[in-house]
C-alpha cells in the first residue's frame, strides 16, 4: 500500500494491515498456499481436501459434521472435499453405527499412504518457515496462537449449523 493511502487512514479506525484478523488471515493464507502448492503438484490435492485428510489421518473415521467442526471450514467445502477424496479412492464412507442418519468417512489404504507421504513434507516446510524464529520464539508463538484460539472459541455461540 502506498504512503498516501497509509497517511489517509483515520487514527481512530487504524489501518487494515494492523488489524489482527487481517494479519492472521493473510499469514495463514500465505503459509497454506505455499505448502498447498507442493502437495497439489505432487498429489493433486487442494487445501480443503488435504485438511480433511489430515484430520482423518490424525483422528480416524469421522462424520462430515465432525470434519466441519475440526477444520472450521464451511460444510459445503467439507462436503466437496469428501466427495473428491471418495472419487479418488483416498477415503471411503461407511455407515455410522452410533447414528443411522450419518456416515463415517475414513482414509483408505491409498489415502493413508498419501497422508504418510504428505505429513513429513508439510513438517519440513513448516520447519523452513519457522527457521526465521528462535526455538523460544516458536514455542511462544504456538502458545499465543493457542490462547487466541481458545479465547475465540469461548466466545463462539454453542450451536453450529
Amino acid at each position: 500500500m502506498g504512503e498516501r493511502a497509509q497517511s489517509n487512514a483515520h487514527p481512530a479506525n487504524g489501518r487494515l494491515a494492523d488489524f489482527l484478523p487481517y494479519q492472521l488471515s493473510v499469514t495463514s493464507n500465505a503459509v497454506s498456499s505455499w505448502i498447498a502448492g507442493a502437495y497439489r503438484a505432487r498429489f493433486g490435492l487442494k487445501i480443503a481436501e488435504w485438511r480433511v485428510m489430515a484430520v482423518l489421518g490424525d483422528c480416524g473415521a469421522a462424520t462430515q459434521r465432525e470434519l466441519t467442526d475440526a477444520t472450521l471450514m464451511d460444510k459445503v467445502a467439507v462436503n466437496r472435499a469428501c466427495k473428491v477424496l471418495e472419487d479418488r479412492n483416498l477415503a471411503a464412507r461407511r455407515p455410522n453405527a452410533g447414528d443411522g442418519r450419518s456416515h463415517l468417512l475414513e482414509l483408505t489404504g491409498e489415502g493413508r499412504a498419501v497422508h504418510d507421504e504428505v505429513m513429513p513434507m508439510a513438517r519440513a516446510m513448516e520447519a523452513e518457515i519457522f527457521s526465521t524464529l528462535a526455538d523460544a520464539e516458536r514455542e511462544q508463538l504456538r502458545g499465543l496462537l493457542r490462547r487466541l484460539f481458545e479465547q475465540t472459541e469461548s466466545m463462539r455461540p454453542t450451536s453450529r449449523s
